[in-house]
């Protein structure tokens, strides 16, 4: 199919630009909340960049929609990336350009056959903590009973709840804040059952390909014990026939002396 395969050859071009221009993105989000006393032309400059990336991946969007010939099929099988480029549009859902990004990049992500699952979720875990570290000060910070006031509160807050210890030193009181920290806590759970089913099937195959081998050795050394036996029982037959012809003689010694007169 001659369409697929330009739109196969684009995304394989374009995930290396796309994986920087998120790393820009992740950039110009992070100096605002980190730096919110900055001057209003970096600020402006961040915007424009979020902007900038945001663009990028909804061009991206477009040319592999383009590219595509079933259409129809390509927006059912890659809603998550239309739900990305769409939802940011609307103003009050700032915070969910953050999420868009890692969504498309996610996906994007997981198309390359050379990233392994473990790398996958080590660099989930620490995007996550990041990237909810800065959304919760974002809402917090700013917040009249908020107790996240800086970036190390708003990390320790992140780790707690991805690992849903909730020591309960710090909490959102904001209800985006809460919701962030729903999703991090599903987040969490998510991670940590994709770690521990990784882990059970790496025991699992190792126990199946060492049986494997176990099983191969075991019908080598069967064949071997047949192929001796068989050695065996061709070794005797030609022994007893080379034992027995001297006997079977008419003048053998034997023979002679049985029938030789008595005096």
């Amino acid at each position: 199919m001659k369409e697929p395969s330009r739109r196969l050859l684009w995304e394989r071009r374009s995930q290396t630009p796309l994986l920087v221009l998120a790393v820009a993105f992740a950039v110009a989000y992070a100096v605002p909340i980190v730096a919110p006393d900055a001057s209003e032309r970096l600020h402006g400059l961040c915007a424009y960049v979020e902007w900038t990336v945001w663009g990028a991946f909804a061009v991206d969007y477009l040319v592999r929609l383009g590219l595509t010939e079933d259409r129809r099929h390509f927006v059912r099988t890659h809603w998550l990336d239309l739900a990305a480029v769409v939802l940011p549009l609307v103003q009050p859902l700032r915070l969910l350009r953050l999420v868009a990004t890692l969504m498309l990049v996610g996906r994007r992500a997981r198309m390359a056959p050379q990233i392994q699952l473990t790398t996958y979720v080590a660099g989930s875990v620490v995007g996550l903590l990041m990237f909810g570290s800065l959304a919760v000060l974002s809402v917090e910070r700013d917040a009249p009973e908020g107790n996240i006031k800086n970036l190390g509160d708003a990390v320790w807050w992140s780790f707690t709840t991805m690992t849903t210890v909730g020591y309960g030193d710090h909490s959102p009181t904001t209800g985006l804040g809460r919701v962030l920290a729903v999703g991090l806590m599903l987040s969490g759970i998510a991670l940590l059952g994709v770690v521990t089913a990784n882990i059970a099937a790496w025991f699992i195959s190792r126990f199946e390909r060492d049986d494997q081998v176990e099983r191969l050795q075991l019908a080598a050394i069967r064949e071997l014990q047949a192929e001796v036996r068989a050695l065996r029982g061709e070794v005797a037959r030609l022994g007893g026939g080379a034992d027995g012809a001297p006997s079977a003689g008419p003048g053998t010694p034997a023979q002679r002396g049985a029938s030789a007169p008595t005096p």
